[in-house]
């Protein structure tokens, strides 16, 4: 067998156990744009509702209103809309509260809704992630012998070319 011979069987055989890479998954999924093109006009109205009663802003304005409120009805020596205990601002109060807290909590279940998607998309990113990685540590183990047959191959052209050498010089050799 001639070194010829050798090297073609050595990159036949690598031909045949080469990995070739494959995407054999579909494209990574942007959780937030694939809901936001889905959410309704009631669903982005909850969450712009809930991103404004979550809100410093909202929580100061009120405050400022309310002590406003107060502050006027105390104060008012002829016009007493709403006299101490401030029954029409509790009455205000409690209609905000009985419609917020729905409103926020249908913001909050359809973010649950949205944190569960993203946590599945993480899940698939994930698995594509480790059969990518099998696949790269695959493709290693291969390089890794086909290197360690071509260092073998080498190691024995090495030994028979200085065998030859050696028979050809017997002047080099001890006596």
């Amino acid at each position: 067998m001639t070194a010829s011979d050798i090297g073609k069987n050595v990159i036949d055989r690598w031909e045949r156990h080469r990995v070739r890479h494959a995407h054999k998954h579909g494209p990574v999924t942007n959780v937030n744009e694939a809901v936001d093109r889905s959410m309704t006009f009631g669903e982005r109205a909850s969450d712009a509702f809930a991103a404004v009663m979550g809100s410093w802003t909202f929580i100061i304005v009120q405050s400022i209103i309310l002590g406003f409120w107060v502050a006027l009805n105390v104060t008012a020596w002829i016009l007493h809309w709403d006299p101490y205990p401030f029954i029409l601002l509790n009455l205000a109060l409690s209609l905000e509260a009985a419609y917020a807290a729905p409103i926020i909590m249908m913001s909050q279940n359809r973010q649950a809704d949205k944190d569960r998607l993203a946590a599945e998309e993480d899940y698939r990113i994930n698995t594509k992630a480790e059969e990518e990685l099998k696949d790269v540590m695959h493709h290693l183990e291969q390089q890794d012998e086909l290197m360690l047959d071509i260092l073998r191959r080498l190691e024995d052209q090495h030994q028979i070319v200085l065998g030859r050498l050696g028979a050809e010089n017997p002047a080099t050799t001890p006596a």
